[in-house]
């Protein structure tokens, strides 16, 4: 046992390379689809065995928060679990591969990228089309500085929630960790609204994707303020603001990325947005120094992999420090 603790570093490192090599190929199948069918078939035969009234929406989307993520780090857990008997290098192997799916940092990129090129090359409909593949919010009447704004949070958001937070998760319990968290994650993303249809189903969901991410979100703030200006970008006002603006959001986690980013970028960010129609006013992030630019996205991306590589190095260098002392490497 004594290969396990740096072979599930060393793939969580392996994870993160492929994945910034290779990102999702689109044509596999993913774990996260398989968990979102798990989601979607759990909600609907939950809502079967409550009763139709808010109490039993509650206690059905309780019932779900429990058993997704228990089944899809169960399901990890068993896989590597088997590999590590037959062969370390066999666990090794599934374990990259396995941290390589809970990693987006190059899906992130990529898909953020496309609205950039949709908005040069195709025009503001084509715009708004490809950022409604990111985001929850109404999209069919955005203006470009919306629909750029819409882009650089959801860079900055999932900065966390799709690479730093699996990857801290992942470090400390590997895989098995990931896919824990990558299934939170995702019944947030599929079930936290506050809408009639989840307003008292969702809010268990959403409450522990809270929970996951509270100390992630503030370290990936901490780590993009550190890169910013290795990037080039002005890491004393991403302080500064984030200081200042890291609590205005209904989430106690999302404002805390992206106040770095519009302190970074000297520029505004949130502010009120539609969803299901409805108006919802929140409260703006940053300052209106300057227009945002279409360059900006790119910028964002540039600070998300900063601060990714940034806490893979620190974390992988204490964990194999401990692995050093505690005398578990071979």
């Amino acid at each position: 046992m004594t290969t396990l603790l740096p072979l599930t570093l060393l793939s969580v490192l392996a994870g993160f390379l492929i994945d910034c090599v290779l990102g999702d190929p689109y044509r596999l199948p993913h774990p996260v689809v398989l968990i979102g069918k798990l989601i979607s078939f759990s909600e609907k035969t939950l809502r079967k065995v409550f009763a139709k009234t808010d109490r039993g929406a509650f206690c059905a989307g309780l019932c779900m928060a429990i058993l997704v993520p228990i089944l899809s780090a169960g399901v990890a857990f068993g896989i590597l679990f088997g590999l590590y008997k037959l062969s370390p290098w066999a666990y090794f192997a599934m374990s990259s591969i396995m941290c390589w799916q809970c990693f987006a940092a190059r899906c992130l990129a990529n898909e953020a990228n496309k609205v950039v090129t949709a908005l040069e090359c195709d025009g503001l409909d084509a715009g708004r089309k490809r950022i409604a593949m990111l985001v929850g919010r109404d999209t069919e009447s955005l203006s470009e500085t919306q629909v750029l704004k819409a882009t650089v949070e959801t860079v900055a958001e999932n900065a966390s929630d799709g690479v730093i937070a699996p990857m801290l998760w992942m470090i400390l319990f590997g895989a098995v960790g990931g896919f824990f968290y990558k299934a939170i994650n995702t019944m947030d993303s599929m079930v936290g609204y506050k809408n009639e249809r989840y307003l008292h189903f969702g809010r268990a969901a959403a409450k522990l994707d809270d929970a996951a991410n509270y100390i992630p979100a503030r370290l990936s703030a901490l780590a993009m303020i550190a890169v910013a200006p290795i990037v080039r970008l002005d890491g004393k006002n991403a302080f500064r603001i984030w200081k200042r603006d890291r609590r205005k959001h209904a989430s106690p986690n999302s404002a805390q990325t992206e106040s770095v980013a519009a302190g970074a970028l000297h520029i505004e960010l949130a502010g009120p947005a539609s969803y299901f129609g409805t108006i919802l006013q929140k409260p703006t992030l940053g300052d209106p120094d300057r227009p945002i630019a279409r360059g900006d996205v790119a910028k964002t991306c540039a600070l998300m992999y900063g601060a990714s590589i940034l806490t893979l190095v620190l974390t992988e260098a204490i964990g194999l420090g401990i692995c050093a002392l505690g005398g578990f490497l071979p």
